[in-house]
């Protein structure tokens, strides 16, 4: 009788440890190629079609040159629309984050959990990442990209969510 005791206890905990994998649908084209992107060599790729440079990890992740470590952080709007403005990364202070337009530019449409372009953001969390853009009938709202579904929604400031900053191109 103990052992199936121990089994069920252990039964939850082994579906809450399942690492989900990316899924990519090869009969769709994808919107955010390599080809589309500069790597910058210094943990930033430049999109050519919006000239944007965006970091490739989230904020709390480290580049190592081939990836990215570490934990991501979660922040309220307030804190990422504060972390971004006290960034300075790749040598440059001009880091932002980015409206719903420019951070639903980098969904990949035929992947999911993370939709994203995991060779140019690599370790990206599928779960909720903070745009700049707030909602404009709900002052407590702010819409976020879910890279879990590379849908964007709108939610309350105060949540917690992931970020990733871009900054204009300046050449």
């Amino acid at each position: 009788m103990k052992k199936t005791k121990k089994v069920l206890v252990l039964l939850p905990l082994l579906f809450a440890l399942q690492v989900h994998a990316q899924t990519c649908k090869d009969s769709i084209t994808p919107t955010t190629p390599d080809s589309r992107f500069n790597d910058n060599g210094d943990g930033t790729v430049t999109d050519k079609i919006t000239n944007l440079i965006w970091m490739r990890c989230a904020l709390g992740q480290t580049w190592d040159g081939s990836t990215c470590t570490g934990s991501a952080a979660t922040y309220t709007w307030q804190e990422a629309l504060q972390a971004a403005a006290d960034t300075t990364y790749a040598g440059s202070s001009a880091w932002q984050l980015p409206n719903i337009k420019q951070l639903t530019s980098i969904v990949e449409e035929s992947c999911s959990d993370p939709a994203i372009n995991l060779n140019l953001f690599p370790a990206t969390p599928s779960p909720r990442f903070w745009t700049a853009s707030p909602h404009a009938n709900l002052n407590d709202n702010a819409w976020y990209v879910n890279f879990s579904s590379g849908y964007d929604l709108n939610y309350y400031k105060p949540n917690y969510y992931y970020v990733r900053l871009v900054r204009p191109d300046s050449n």
